[in-house]
């Protein structure tokens, strides 16, 4: 086609921005949130996994203007089935799931740069927020909530204090909506005093020490020394990075720490001591087993890594990260499960499975759930309304027709935040239909 005139050109540029915008809105459509609760909602029947250990295997619950209005036992209790009743005989039912540091809805496609943004420039960057960057039209997001999760942390990654996190729930029109906790928390990437080798710059394979490892420890310690001194005096010119560390030093946030090796947990522990930081969060904690004794001393709970992984050492036991989160638990540590490493998007919706694989590993079934419910939102300072089945509490919670930590049988049929039915529908369920009519199923 020959163009022969600006008009022409500028038509054509018009016609490219009309259809642009509607790739992106059938590709990126978001799904319509659901509506606030209207009366109230019963669920009889069910066995009931509260969430703090306790069971009740004929409930009933119910819920109204978005809060639980009663959870009893539906054999001895005399509690009126009121407004909209869910028969549930055979099926379980379950608080929200809630994924700790995690960086969903700050990124989509990894190989698609413009889809990412969960980290900024510098090493030193608290002040960074991550929940104005969080997308909630994610359809990573969307996949967590067919297998219960519900609730999640939204933690920014890069550099060595990141920034600050917030805690969401996973079925909002903005990040607005979408807010439970905002800014409740800062990161911080701890060193680590040995480091692969470089091979292809001619260093030997395997680790060795990292020789900037007190240079970079003392980088930190002395970040943390200017903070503290900048929130006691009165500056003419703010400076954003100092005047957002306020929050850990009167204690009103909490420092998440990740560190994974024995010294680094206890070289963290001790410098953030001596800043005067006591409301700490150990992420990782791979080797947090040799130090359980000065975690319980300082009150410092555990946000496990994947459970899903392999040992990283040759010489420790092959199921080392599979029962980590009973060792800590057994030893009287309070422990969450978090899915960072390779995939950690996609892999949090296996949260409630890494969950089961520490229950194969011994743990009590209801201990185990609690490490992805209670646990977690005492962790996440969120316990006053979520986290477990009780009254008072949000109605955030969902039926299953199994066991929601068995990947056989986790299937949910009804899923409610805050009282509101939300939609269980996503793109892989989309998929799944459209090609079981193609081949009959």
């Amino acid at each position: 086609m020959k163009l022969s005139t600006k008009k022409d050109m500028k038509n054509l540029k018009n016609i490219f921005v009309v259809v642009a915008i509607s790739l992106t809105f059938s590709v990126f459509a978001q799904q319509t949130p659901a509506l606030s609760q209207e009366g109230i909602i019963t669920i009889v029947g069910a066995t009931a996994h509260i969430g703090d250990g306790t069971v009740i295997e004929n409930s009933i619950i119910s819920f109204e203007n978005g809060k639980i209005i009663a959870v009893a036992d539906a054999t001895t209790s005399k509690i009126a089935l009121r407004g909209t009743v869910i028969k549930a005989e055979g099926k379980h039912v379950y608080p929200g799931f809630i994924a700790p540091v995690s960086s969903l809805g700050l990124g989509e496609i990894d190989a698609v740069r413009a889809t990412v943004d969960q980290d900024e420039i510098g090493d030193f960057i608290p002040n960074i927020r991550s929940l104005v960057a969080y997308n909630t039209e994610s359809r990573i997001i969307e996949s967590m909530r067919p297998n219960g999760v519900l609730i999640g942390q939204i933690a920014p990654k890069g550099g060595r204090i990141s920034g600050t996190s917030s805690i969401v729930q996973f079925d909002a029109w903005n990040w607005e909506d979408a807010a439970i906790k905002v800014d409740d928390a800062i990161h911080l990437h701890w060193p680590n005093s040995f480091r692969r080798g470089r091979w292809w710059l001619g260093e030997p394979r395997g680790y060795q020490p990292n020789k900037k490892y007190a240079k970079q420890t003392n980088e930190i310690s002395q970040f943390l020394a200017q903070a503290n001194a900048y929130q006691k005096t009165t500056q003419a010119i703010m400076n954003e990075s100092y005047n957002a560390m306020a929050g850990v030093f009167n204690g009103k946030q909490k420092l998440y720490v990740y560190a994974d090796g024995e010294k680094e947990i206890i070289d963290a522990i001790s410098q953030l001591d001596k800043a005067g930081i006591k409301n700490i969060v150990l992420v990782g904690g791979y080797e947090a087993y040799k130090v359980t004794d000065l975690l319980k001393k300082h009150n410092i709970p555990v946000l496990v890594q994947r459970v899903h992984s392999s040992p990283k050492q040759a010489d420790e036991d092959y199921d080392l990260p599979f029962k980590l989160a009973k060792t800590l638990t057994d030893k009287g540590v309070l422990v969450g499960l978090q899915a960072l490493g390779q995939m950690e998007r996609m892999n949090t919706r296996n949260l409630p499975f890494y969950a089961g694989q520490v229950a194969g590993q011994g743990l009590d079934k209801e201990k185990a759930l609690q490490l992805i419910t209670s646990n977690t939102a005492k962790i996440l300072g969120i316990d006053g309304d979520y986290g477990t089945l009780s009254v008072g509490k949000s109605a955030t919670l969902f039926i299953s027709e199994g066991d929601a930590l068995d990947m056989r049988t986790n299937l949910l049929t009804k899923a409610y935040i805050d009282g509101r039915d939300i939609s269980l529908e996503t793109h892989q369920t989309k998929l799944w239909k459209r090609y079981a009519k193609k081949y009959g199923q």
